[in-house]
């Protein structure tokens, strides 16, 4: 029988990976890929014959709508520390597309990989200082705490070139996120504290985190990169105007 999204695509050899092996995004796996495509087009800019990276590239979501969009003058590169989703890119993407490519980061996570060697606040990005045009993180710092979001966001300065780009997206507290939350209008219940933060899951933290707003900008400006406005809020904390689901910020270095 047909793995429902590959029925869903009605034929067996389109880049998809099975249900069974997506650990983020299973229900919205197709939409959620191309509306990121969509999002790099329209409010980045993003060119075919530009060079990406992925800082969290799952099993493809968002690799394999790019595959129809960066041309061979481009390039992606993507990491991600879960090994069956970086096995089945290397194995079905890269071996179609040469420029796409796939690199396994053992870092220590509770939720995704808690044997991990090593971790996010001591991990360097495998990439040359000045590499890409545009990074793009999803879902990414919604699971990472502060001392890890810090690391990252230094290695994004580094790696990217002058005047690149980088979209990240966030669940932000702010006085209007908050106020919905406090009503409970919130999709995910923030409740917990942890290092100036909230959780979601007192147990495994890095399950769902949300930053104050203002903290956020702080870091970005310590790593030298630049938010650029608006900030496009999400519905995550029940807004009735919204762009995504998580918030997105887009800095520039």
């Amino acid at each position: 029988m047909l793995d429902t999204l590959d029925a869903a695509l009605g034929r067996r050899d389109e880049l998809t990976p099975p249900r069974r092996l997506i650990f983020i995004g299973r229900g919205r796996f197709l939409e959620i890929g191309k509306e990121f495509t969509e999002h790099f087009k329209q409010l980045v800019d993003l060119k075919p014959n530009q060079h990406v990276l992925d800082v969290g590239c799952g099993i493809g979501r968002i690799a394999i709508p790019l595959t129809r969009y960066l041309s061979a003058d481009g390039s992606y590169d993507g990491f991600d520390i879960v090994p069956p989703g970086i096995e089945w890119c290397r194995e079905k993407i890269s071996g179609r597309y040469p420029n796409f490519r796939f690199h396994l980061a053992d870092i220590r996570n509770r939720q995704y990989n808690p044997r991990g060697a090593t971790t996010a606040a001591e991990f360097r990005f495998p990439y040359q200082d000045h590499s890409f045009d545009f990074v793009f993180l999803t879902s990414v710092f919604t699971h990472m705490l502060p001392a890890d979001v810090e690391n990252y966001l230094s290695e994004m300065a580094r790696v990217l070139r002058p005047g690149g780009r980088c979209l990240a997206t966030w669940f932000l507290l702010n006085p209007a996120s908050k106020a919905l939350l406090a009503e409970g209008r919130a999709t995910v219940d923030f409740r917990y504290p942890i290092e100036g933060c909230l959780t979601a899951d007192r147990d495994v933290p890095e399950y769902a985190i949300a930053y104050e707003e203002v903290r956020v900008m702080e870091m970005y400006a310590r790593a030298g990169l630049v938010v650029e406005s608006p900030i496009r809020y999400g519905s995550w904390c029940g807004r009735s105007d919204y762009l995504s689901f998580q918030d997105i910020c887009i800095v520039r270095r």
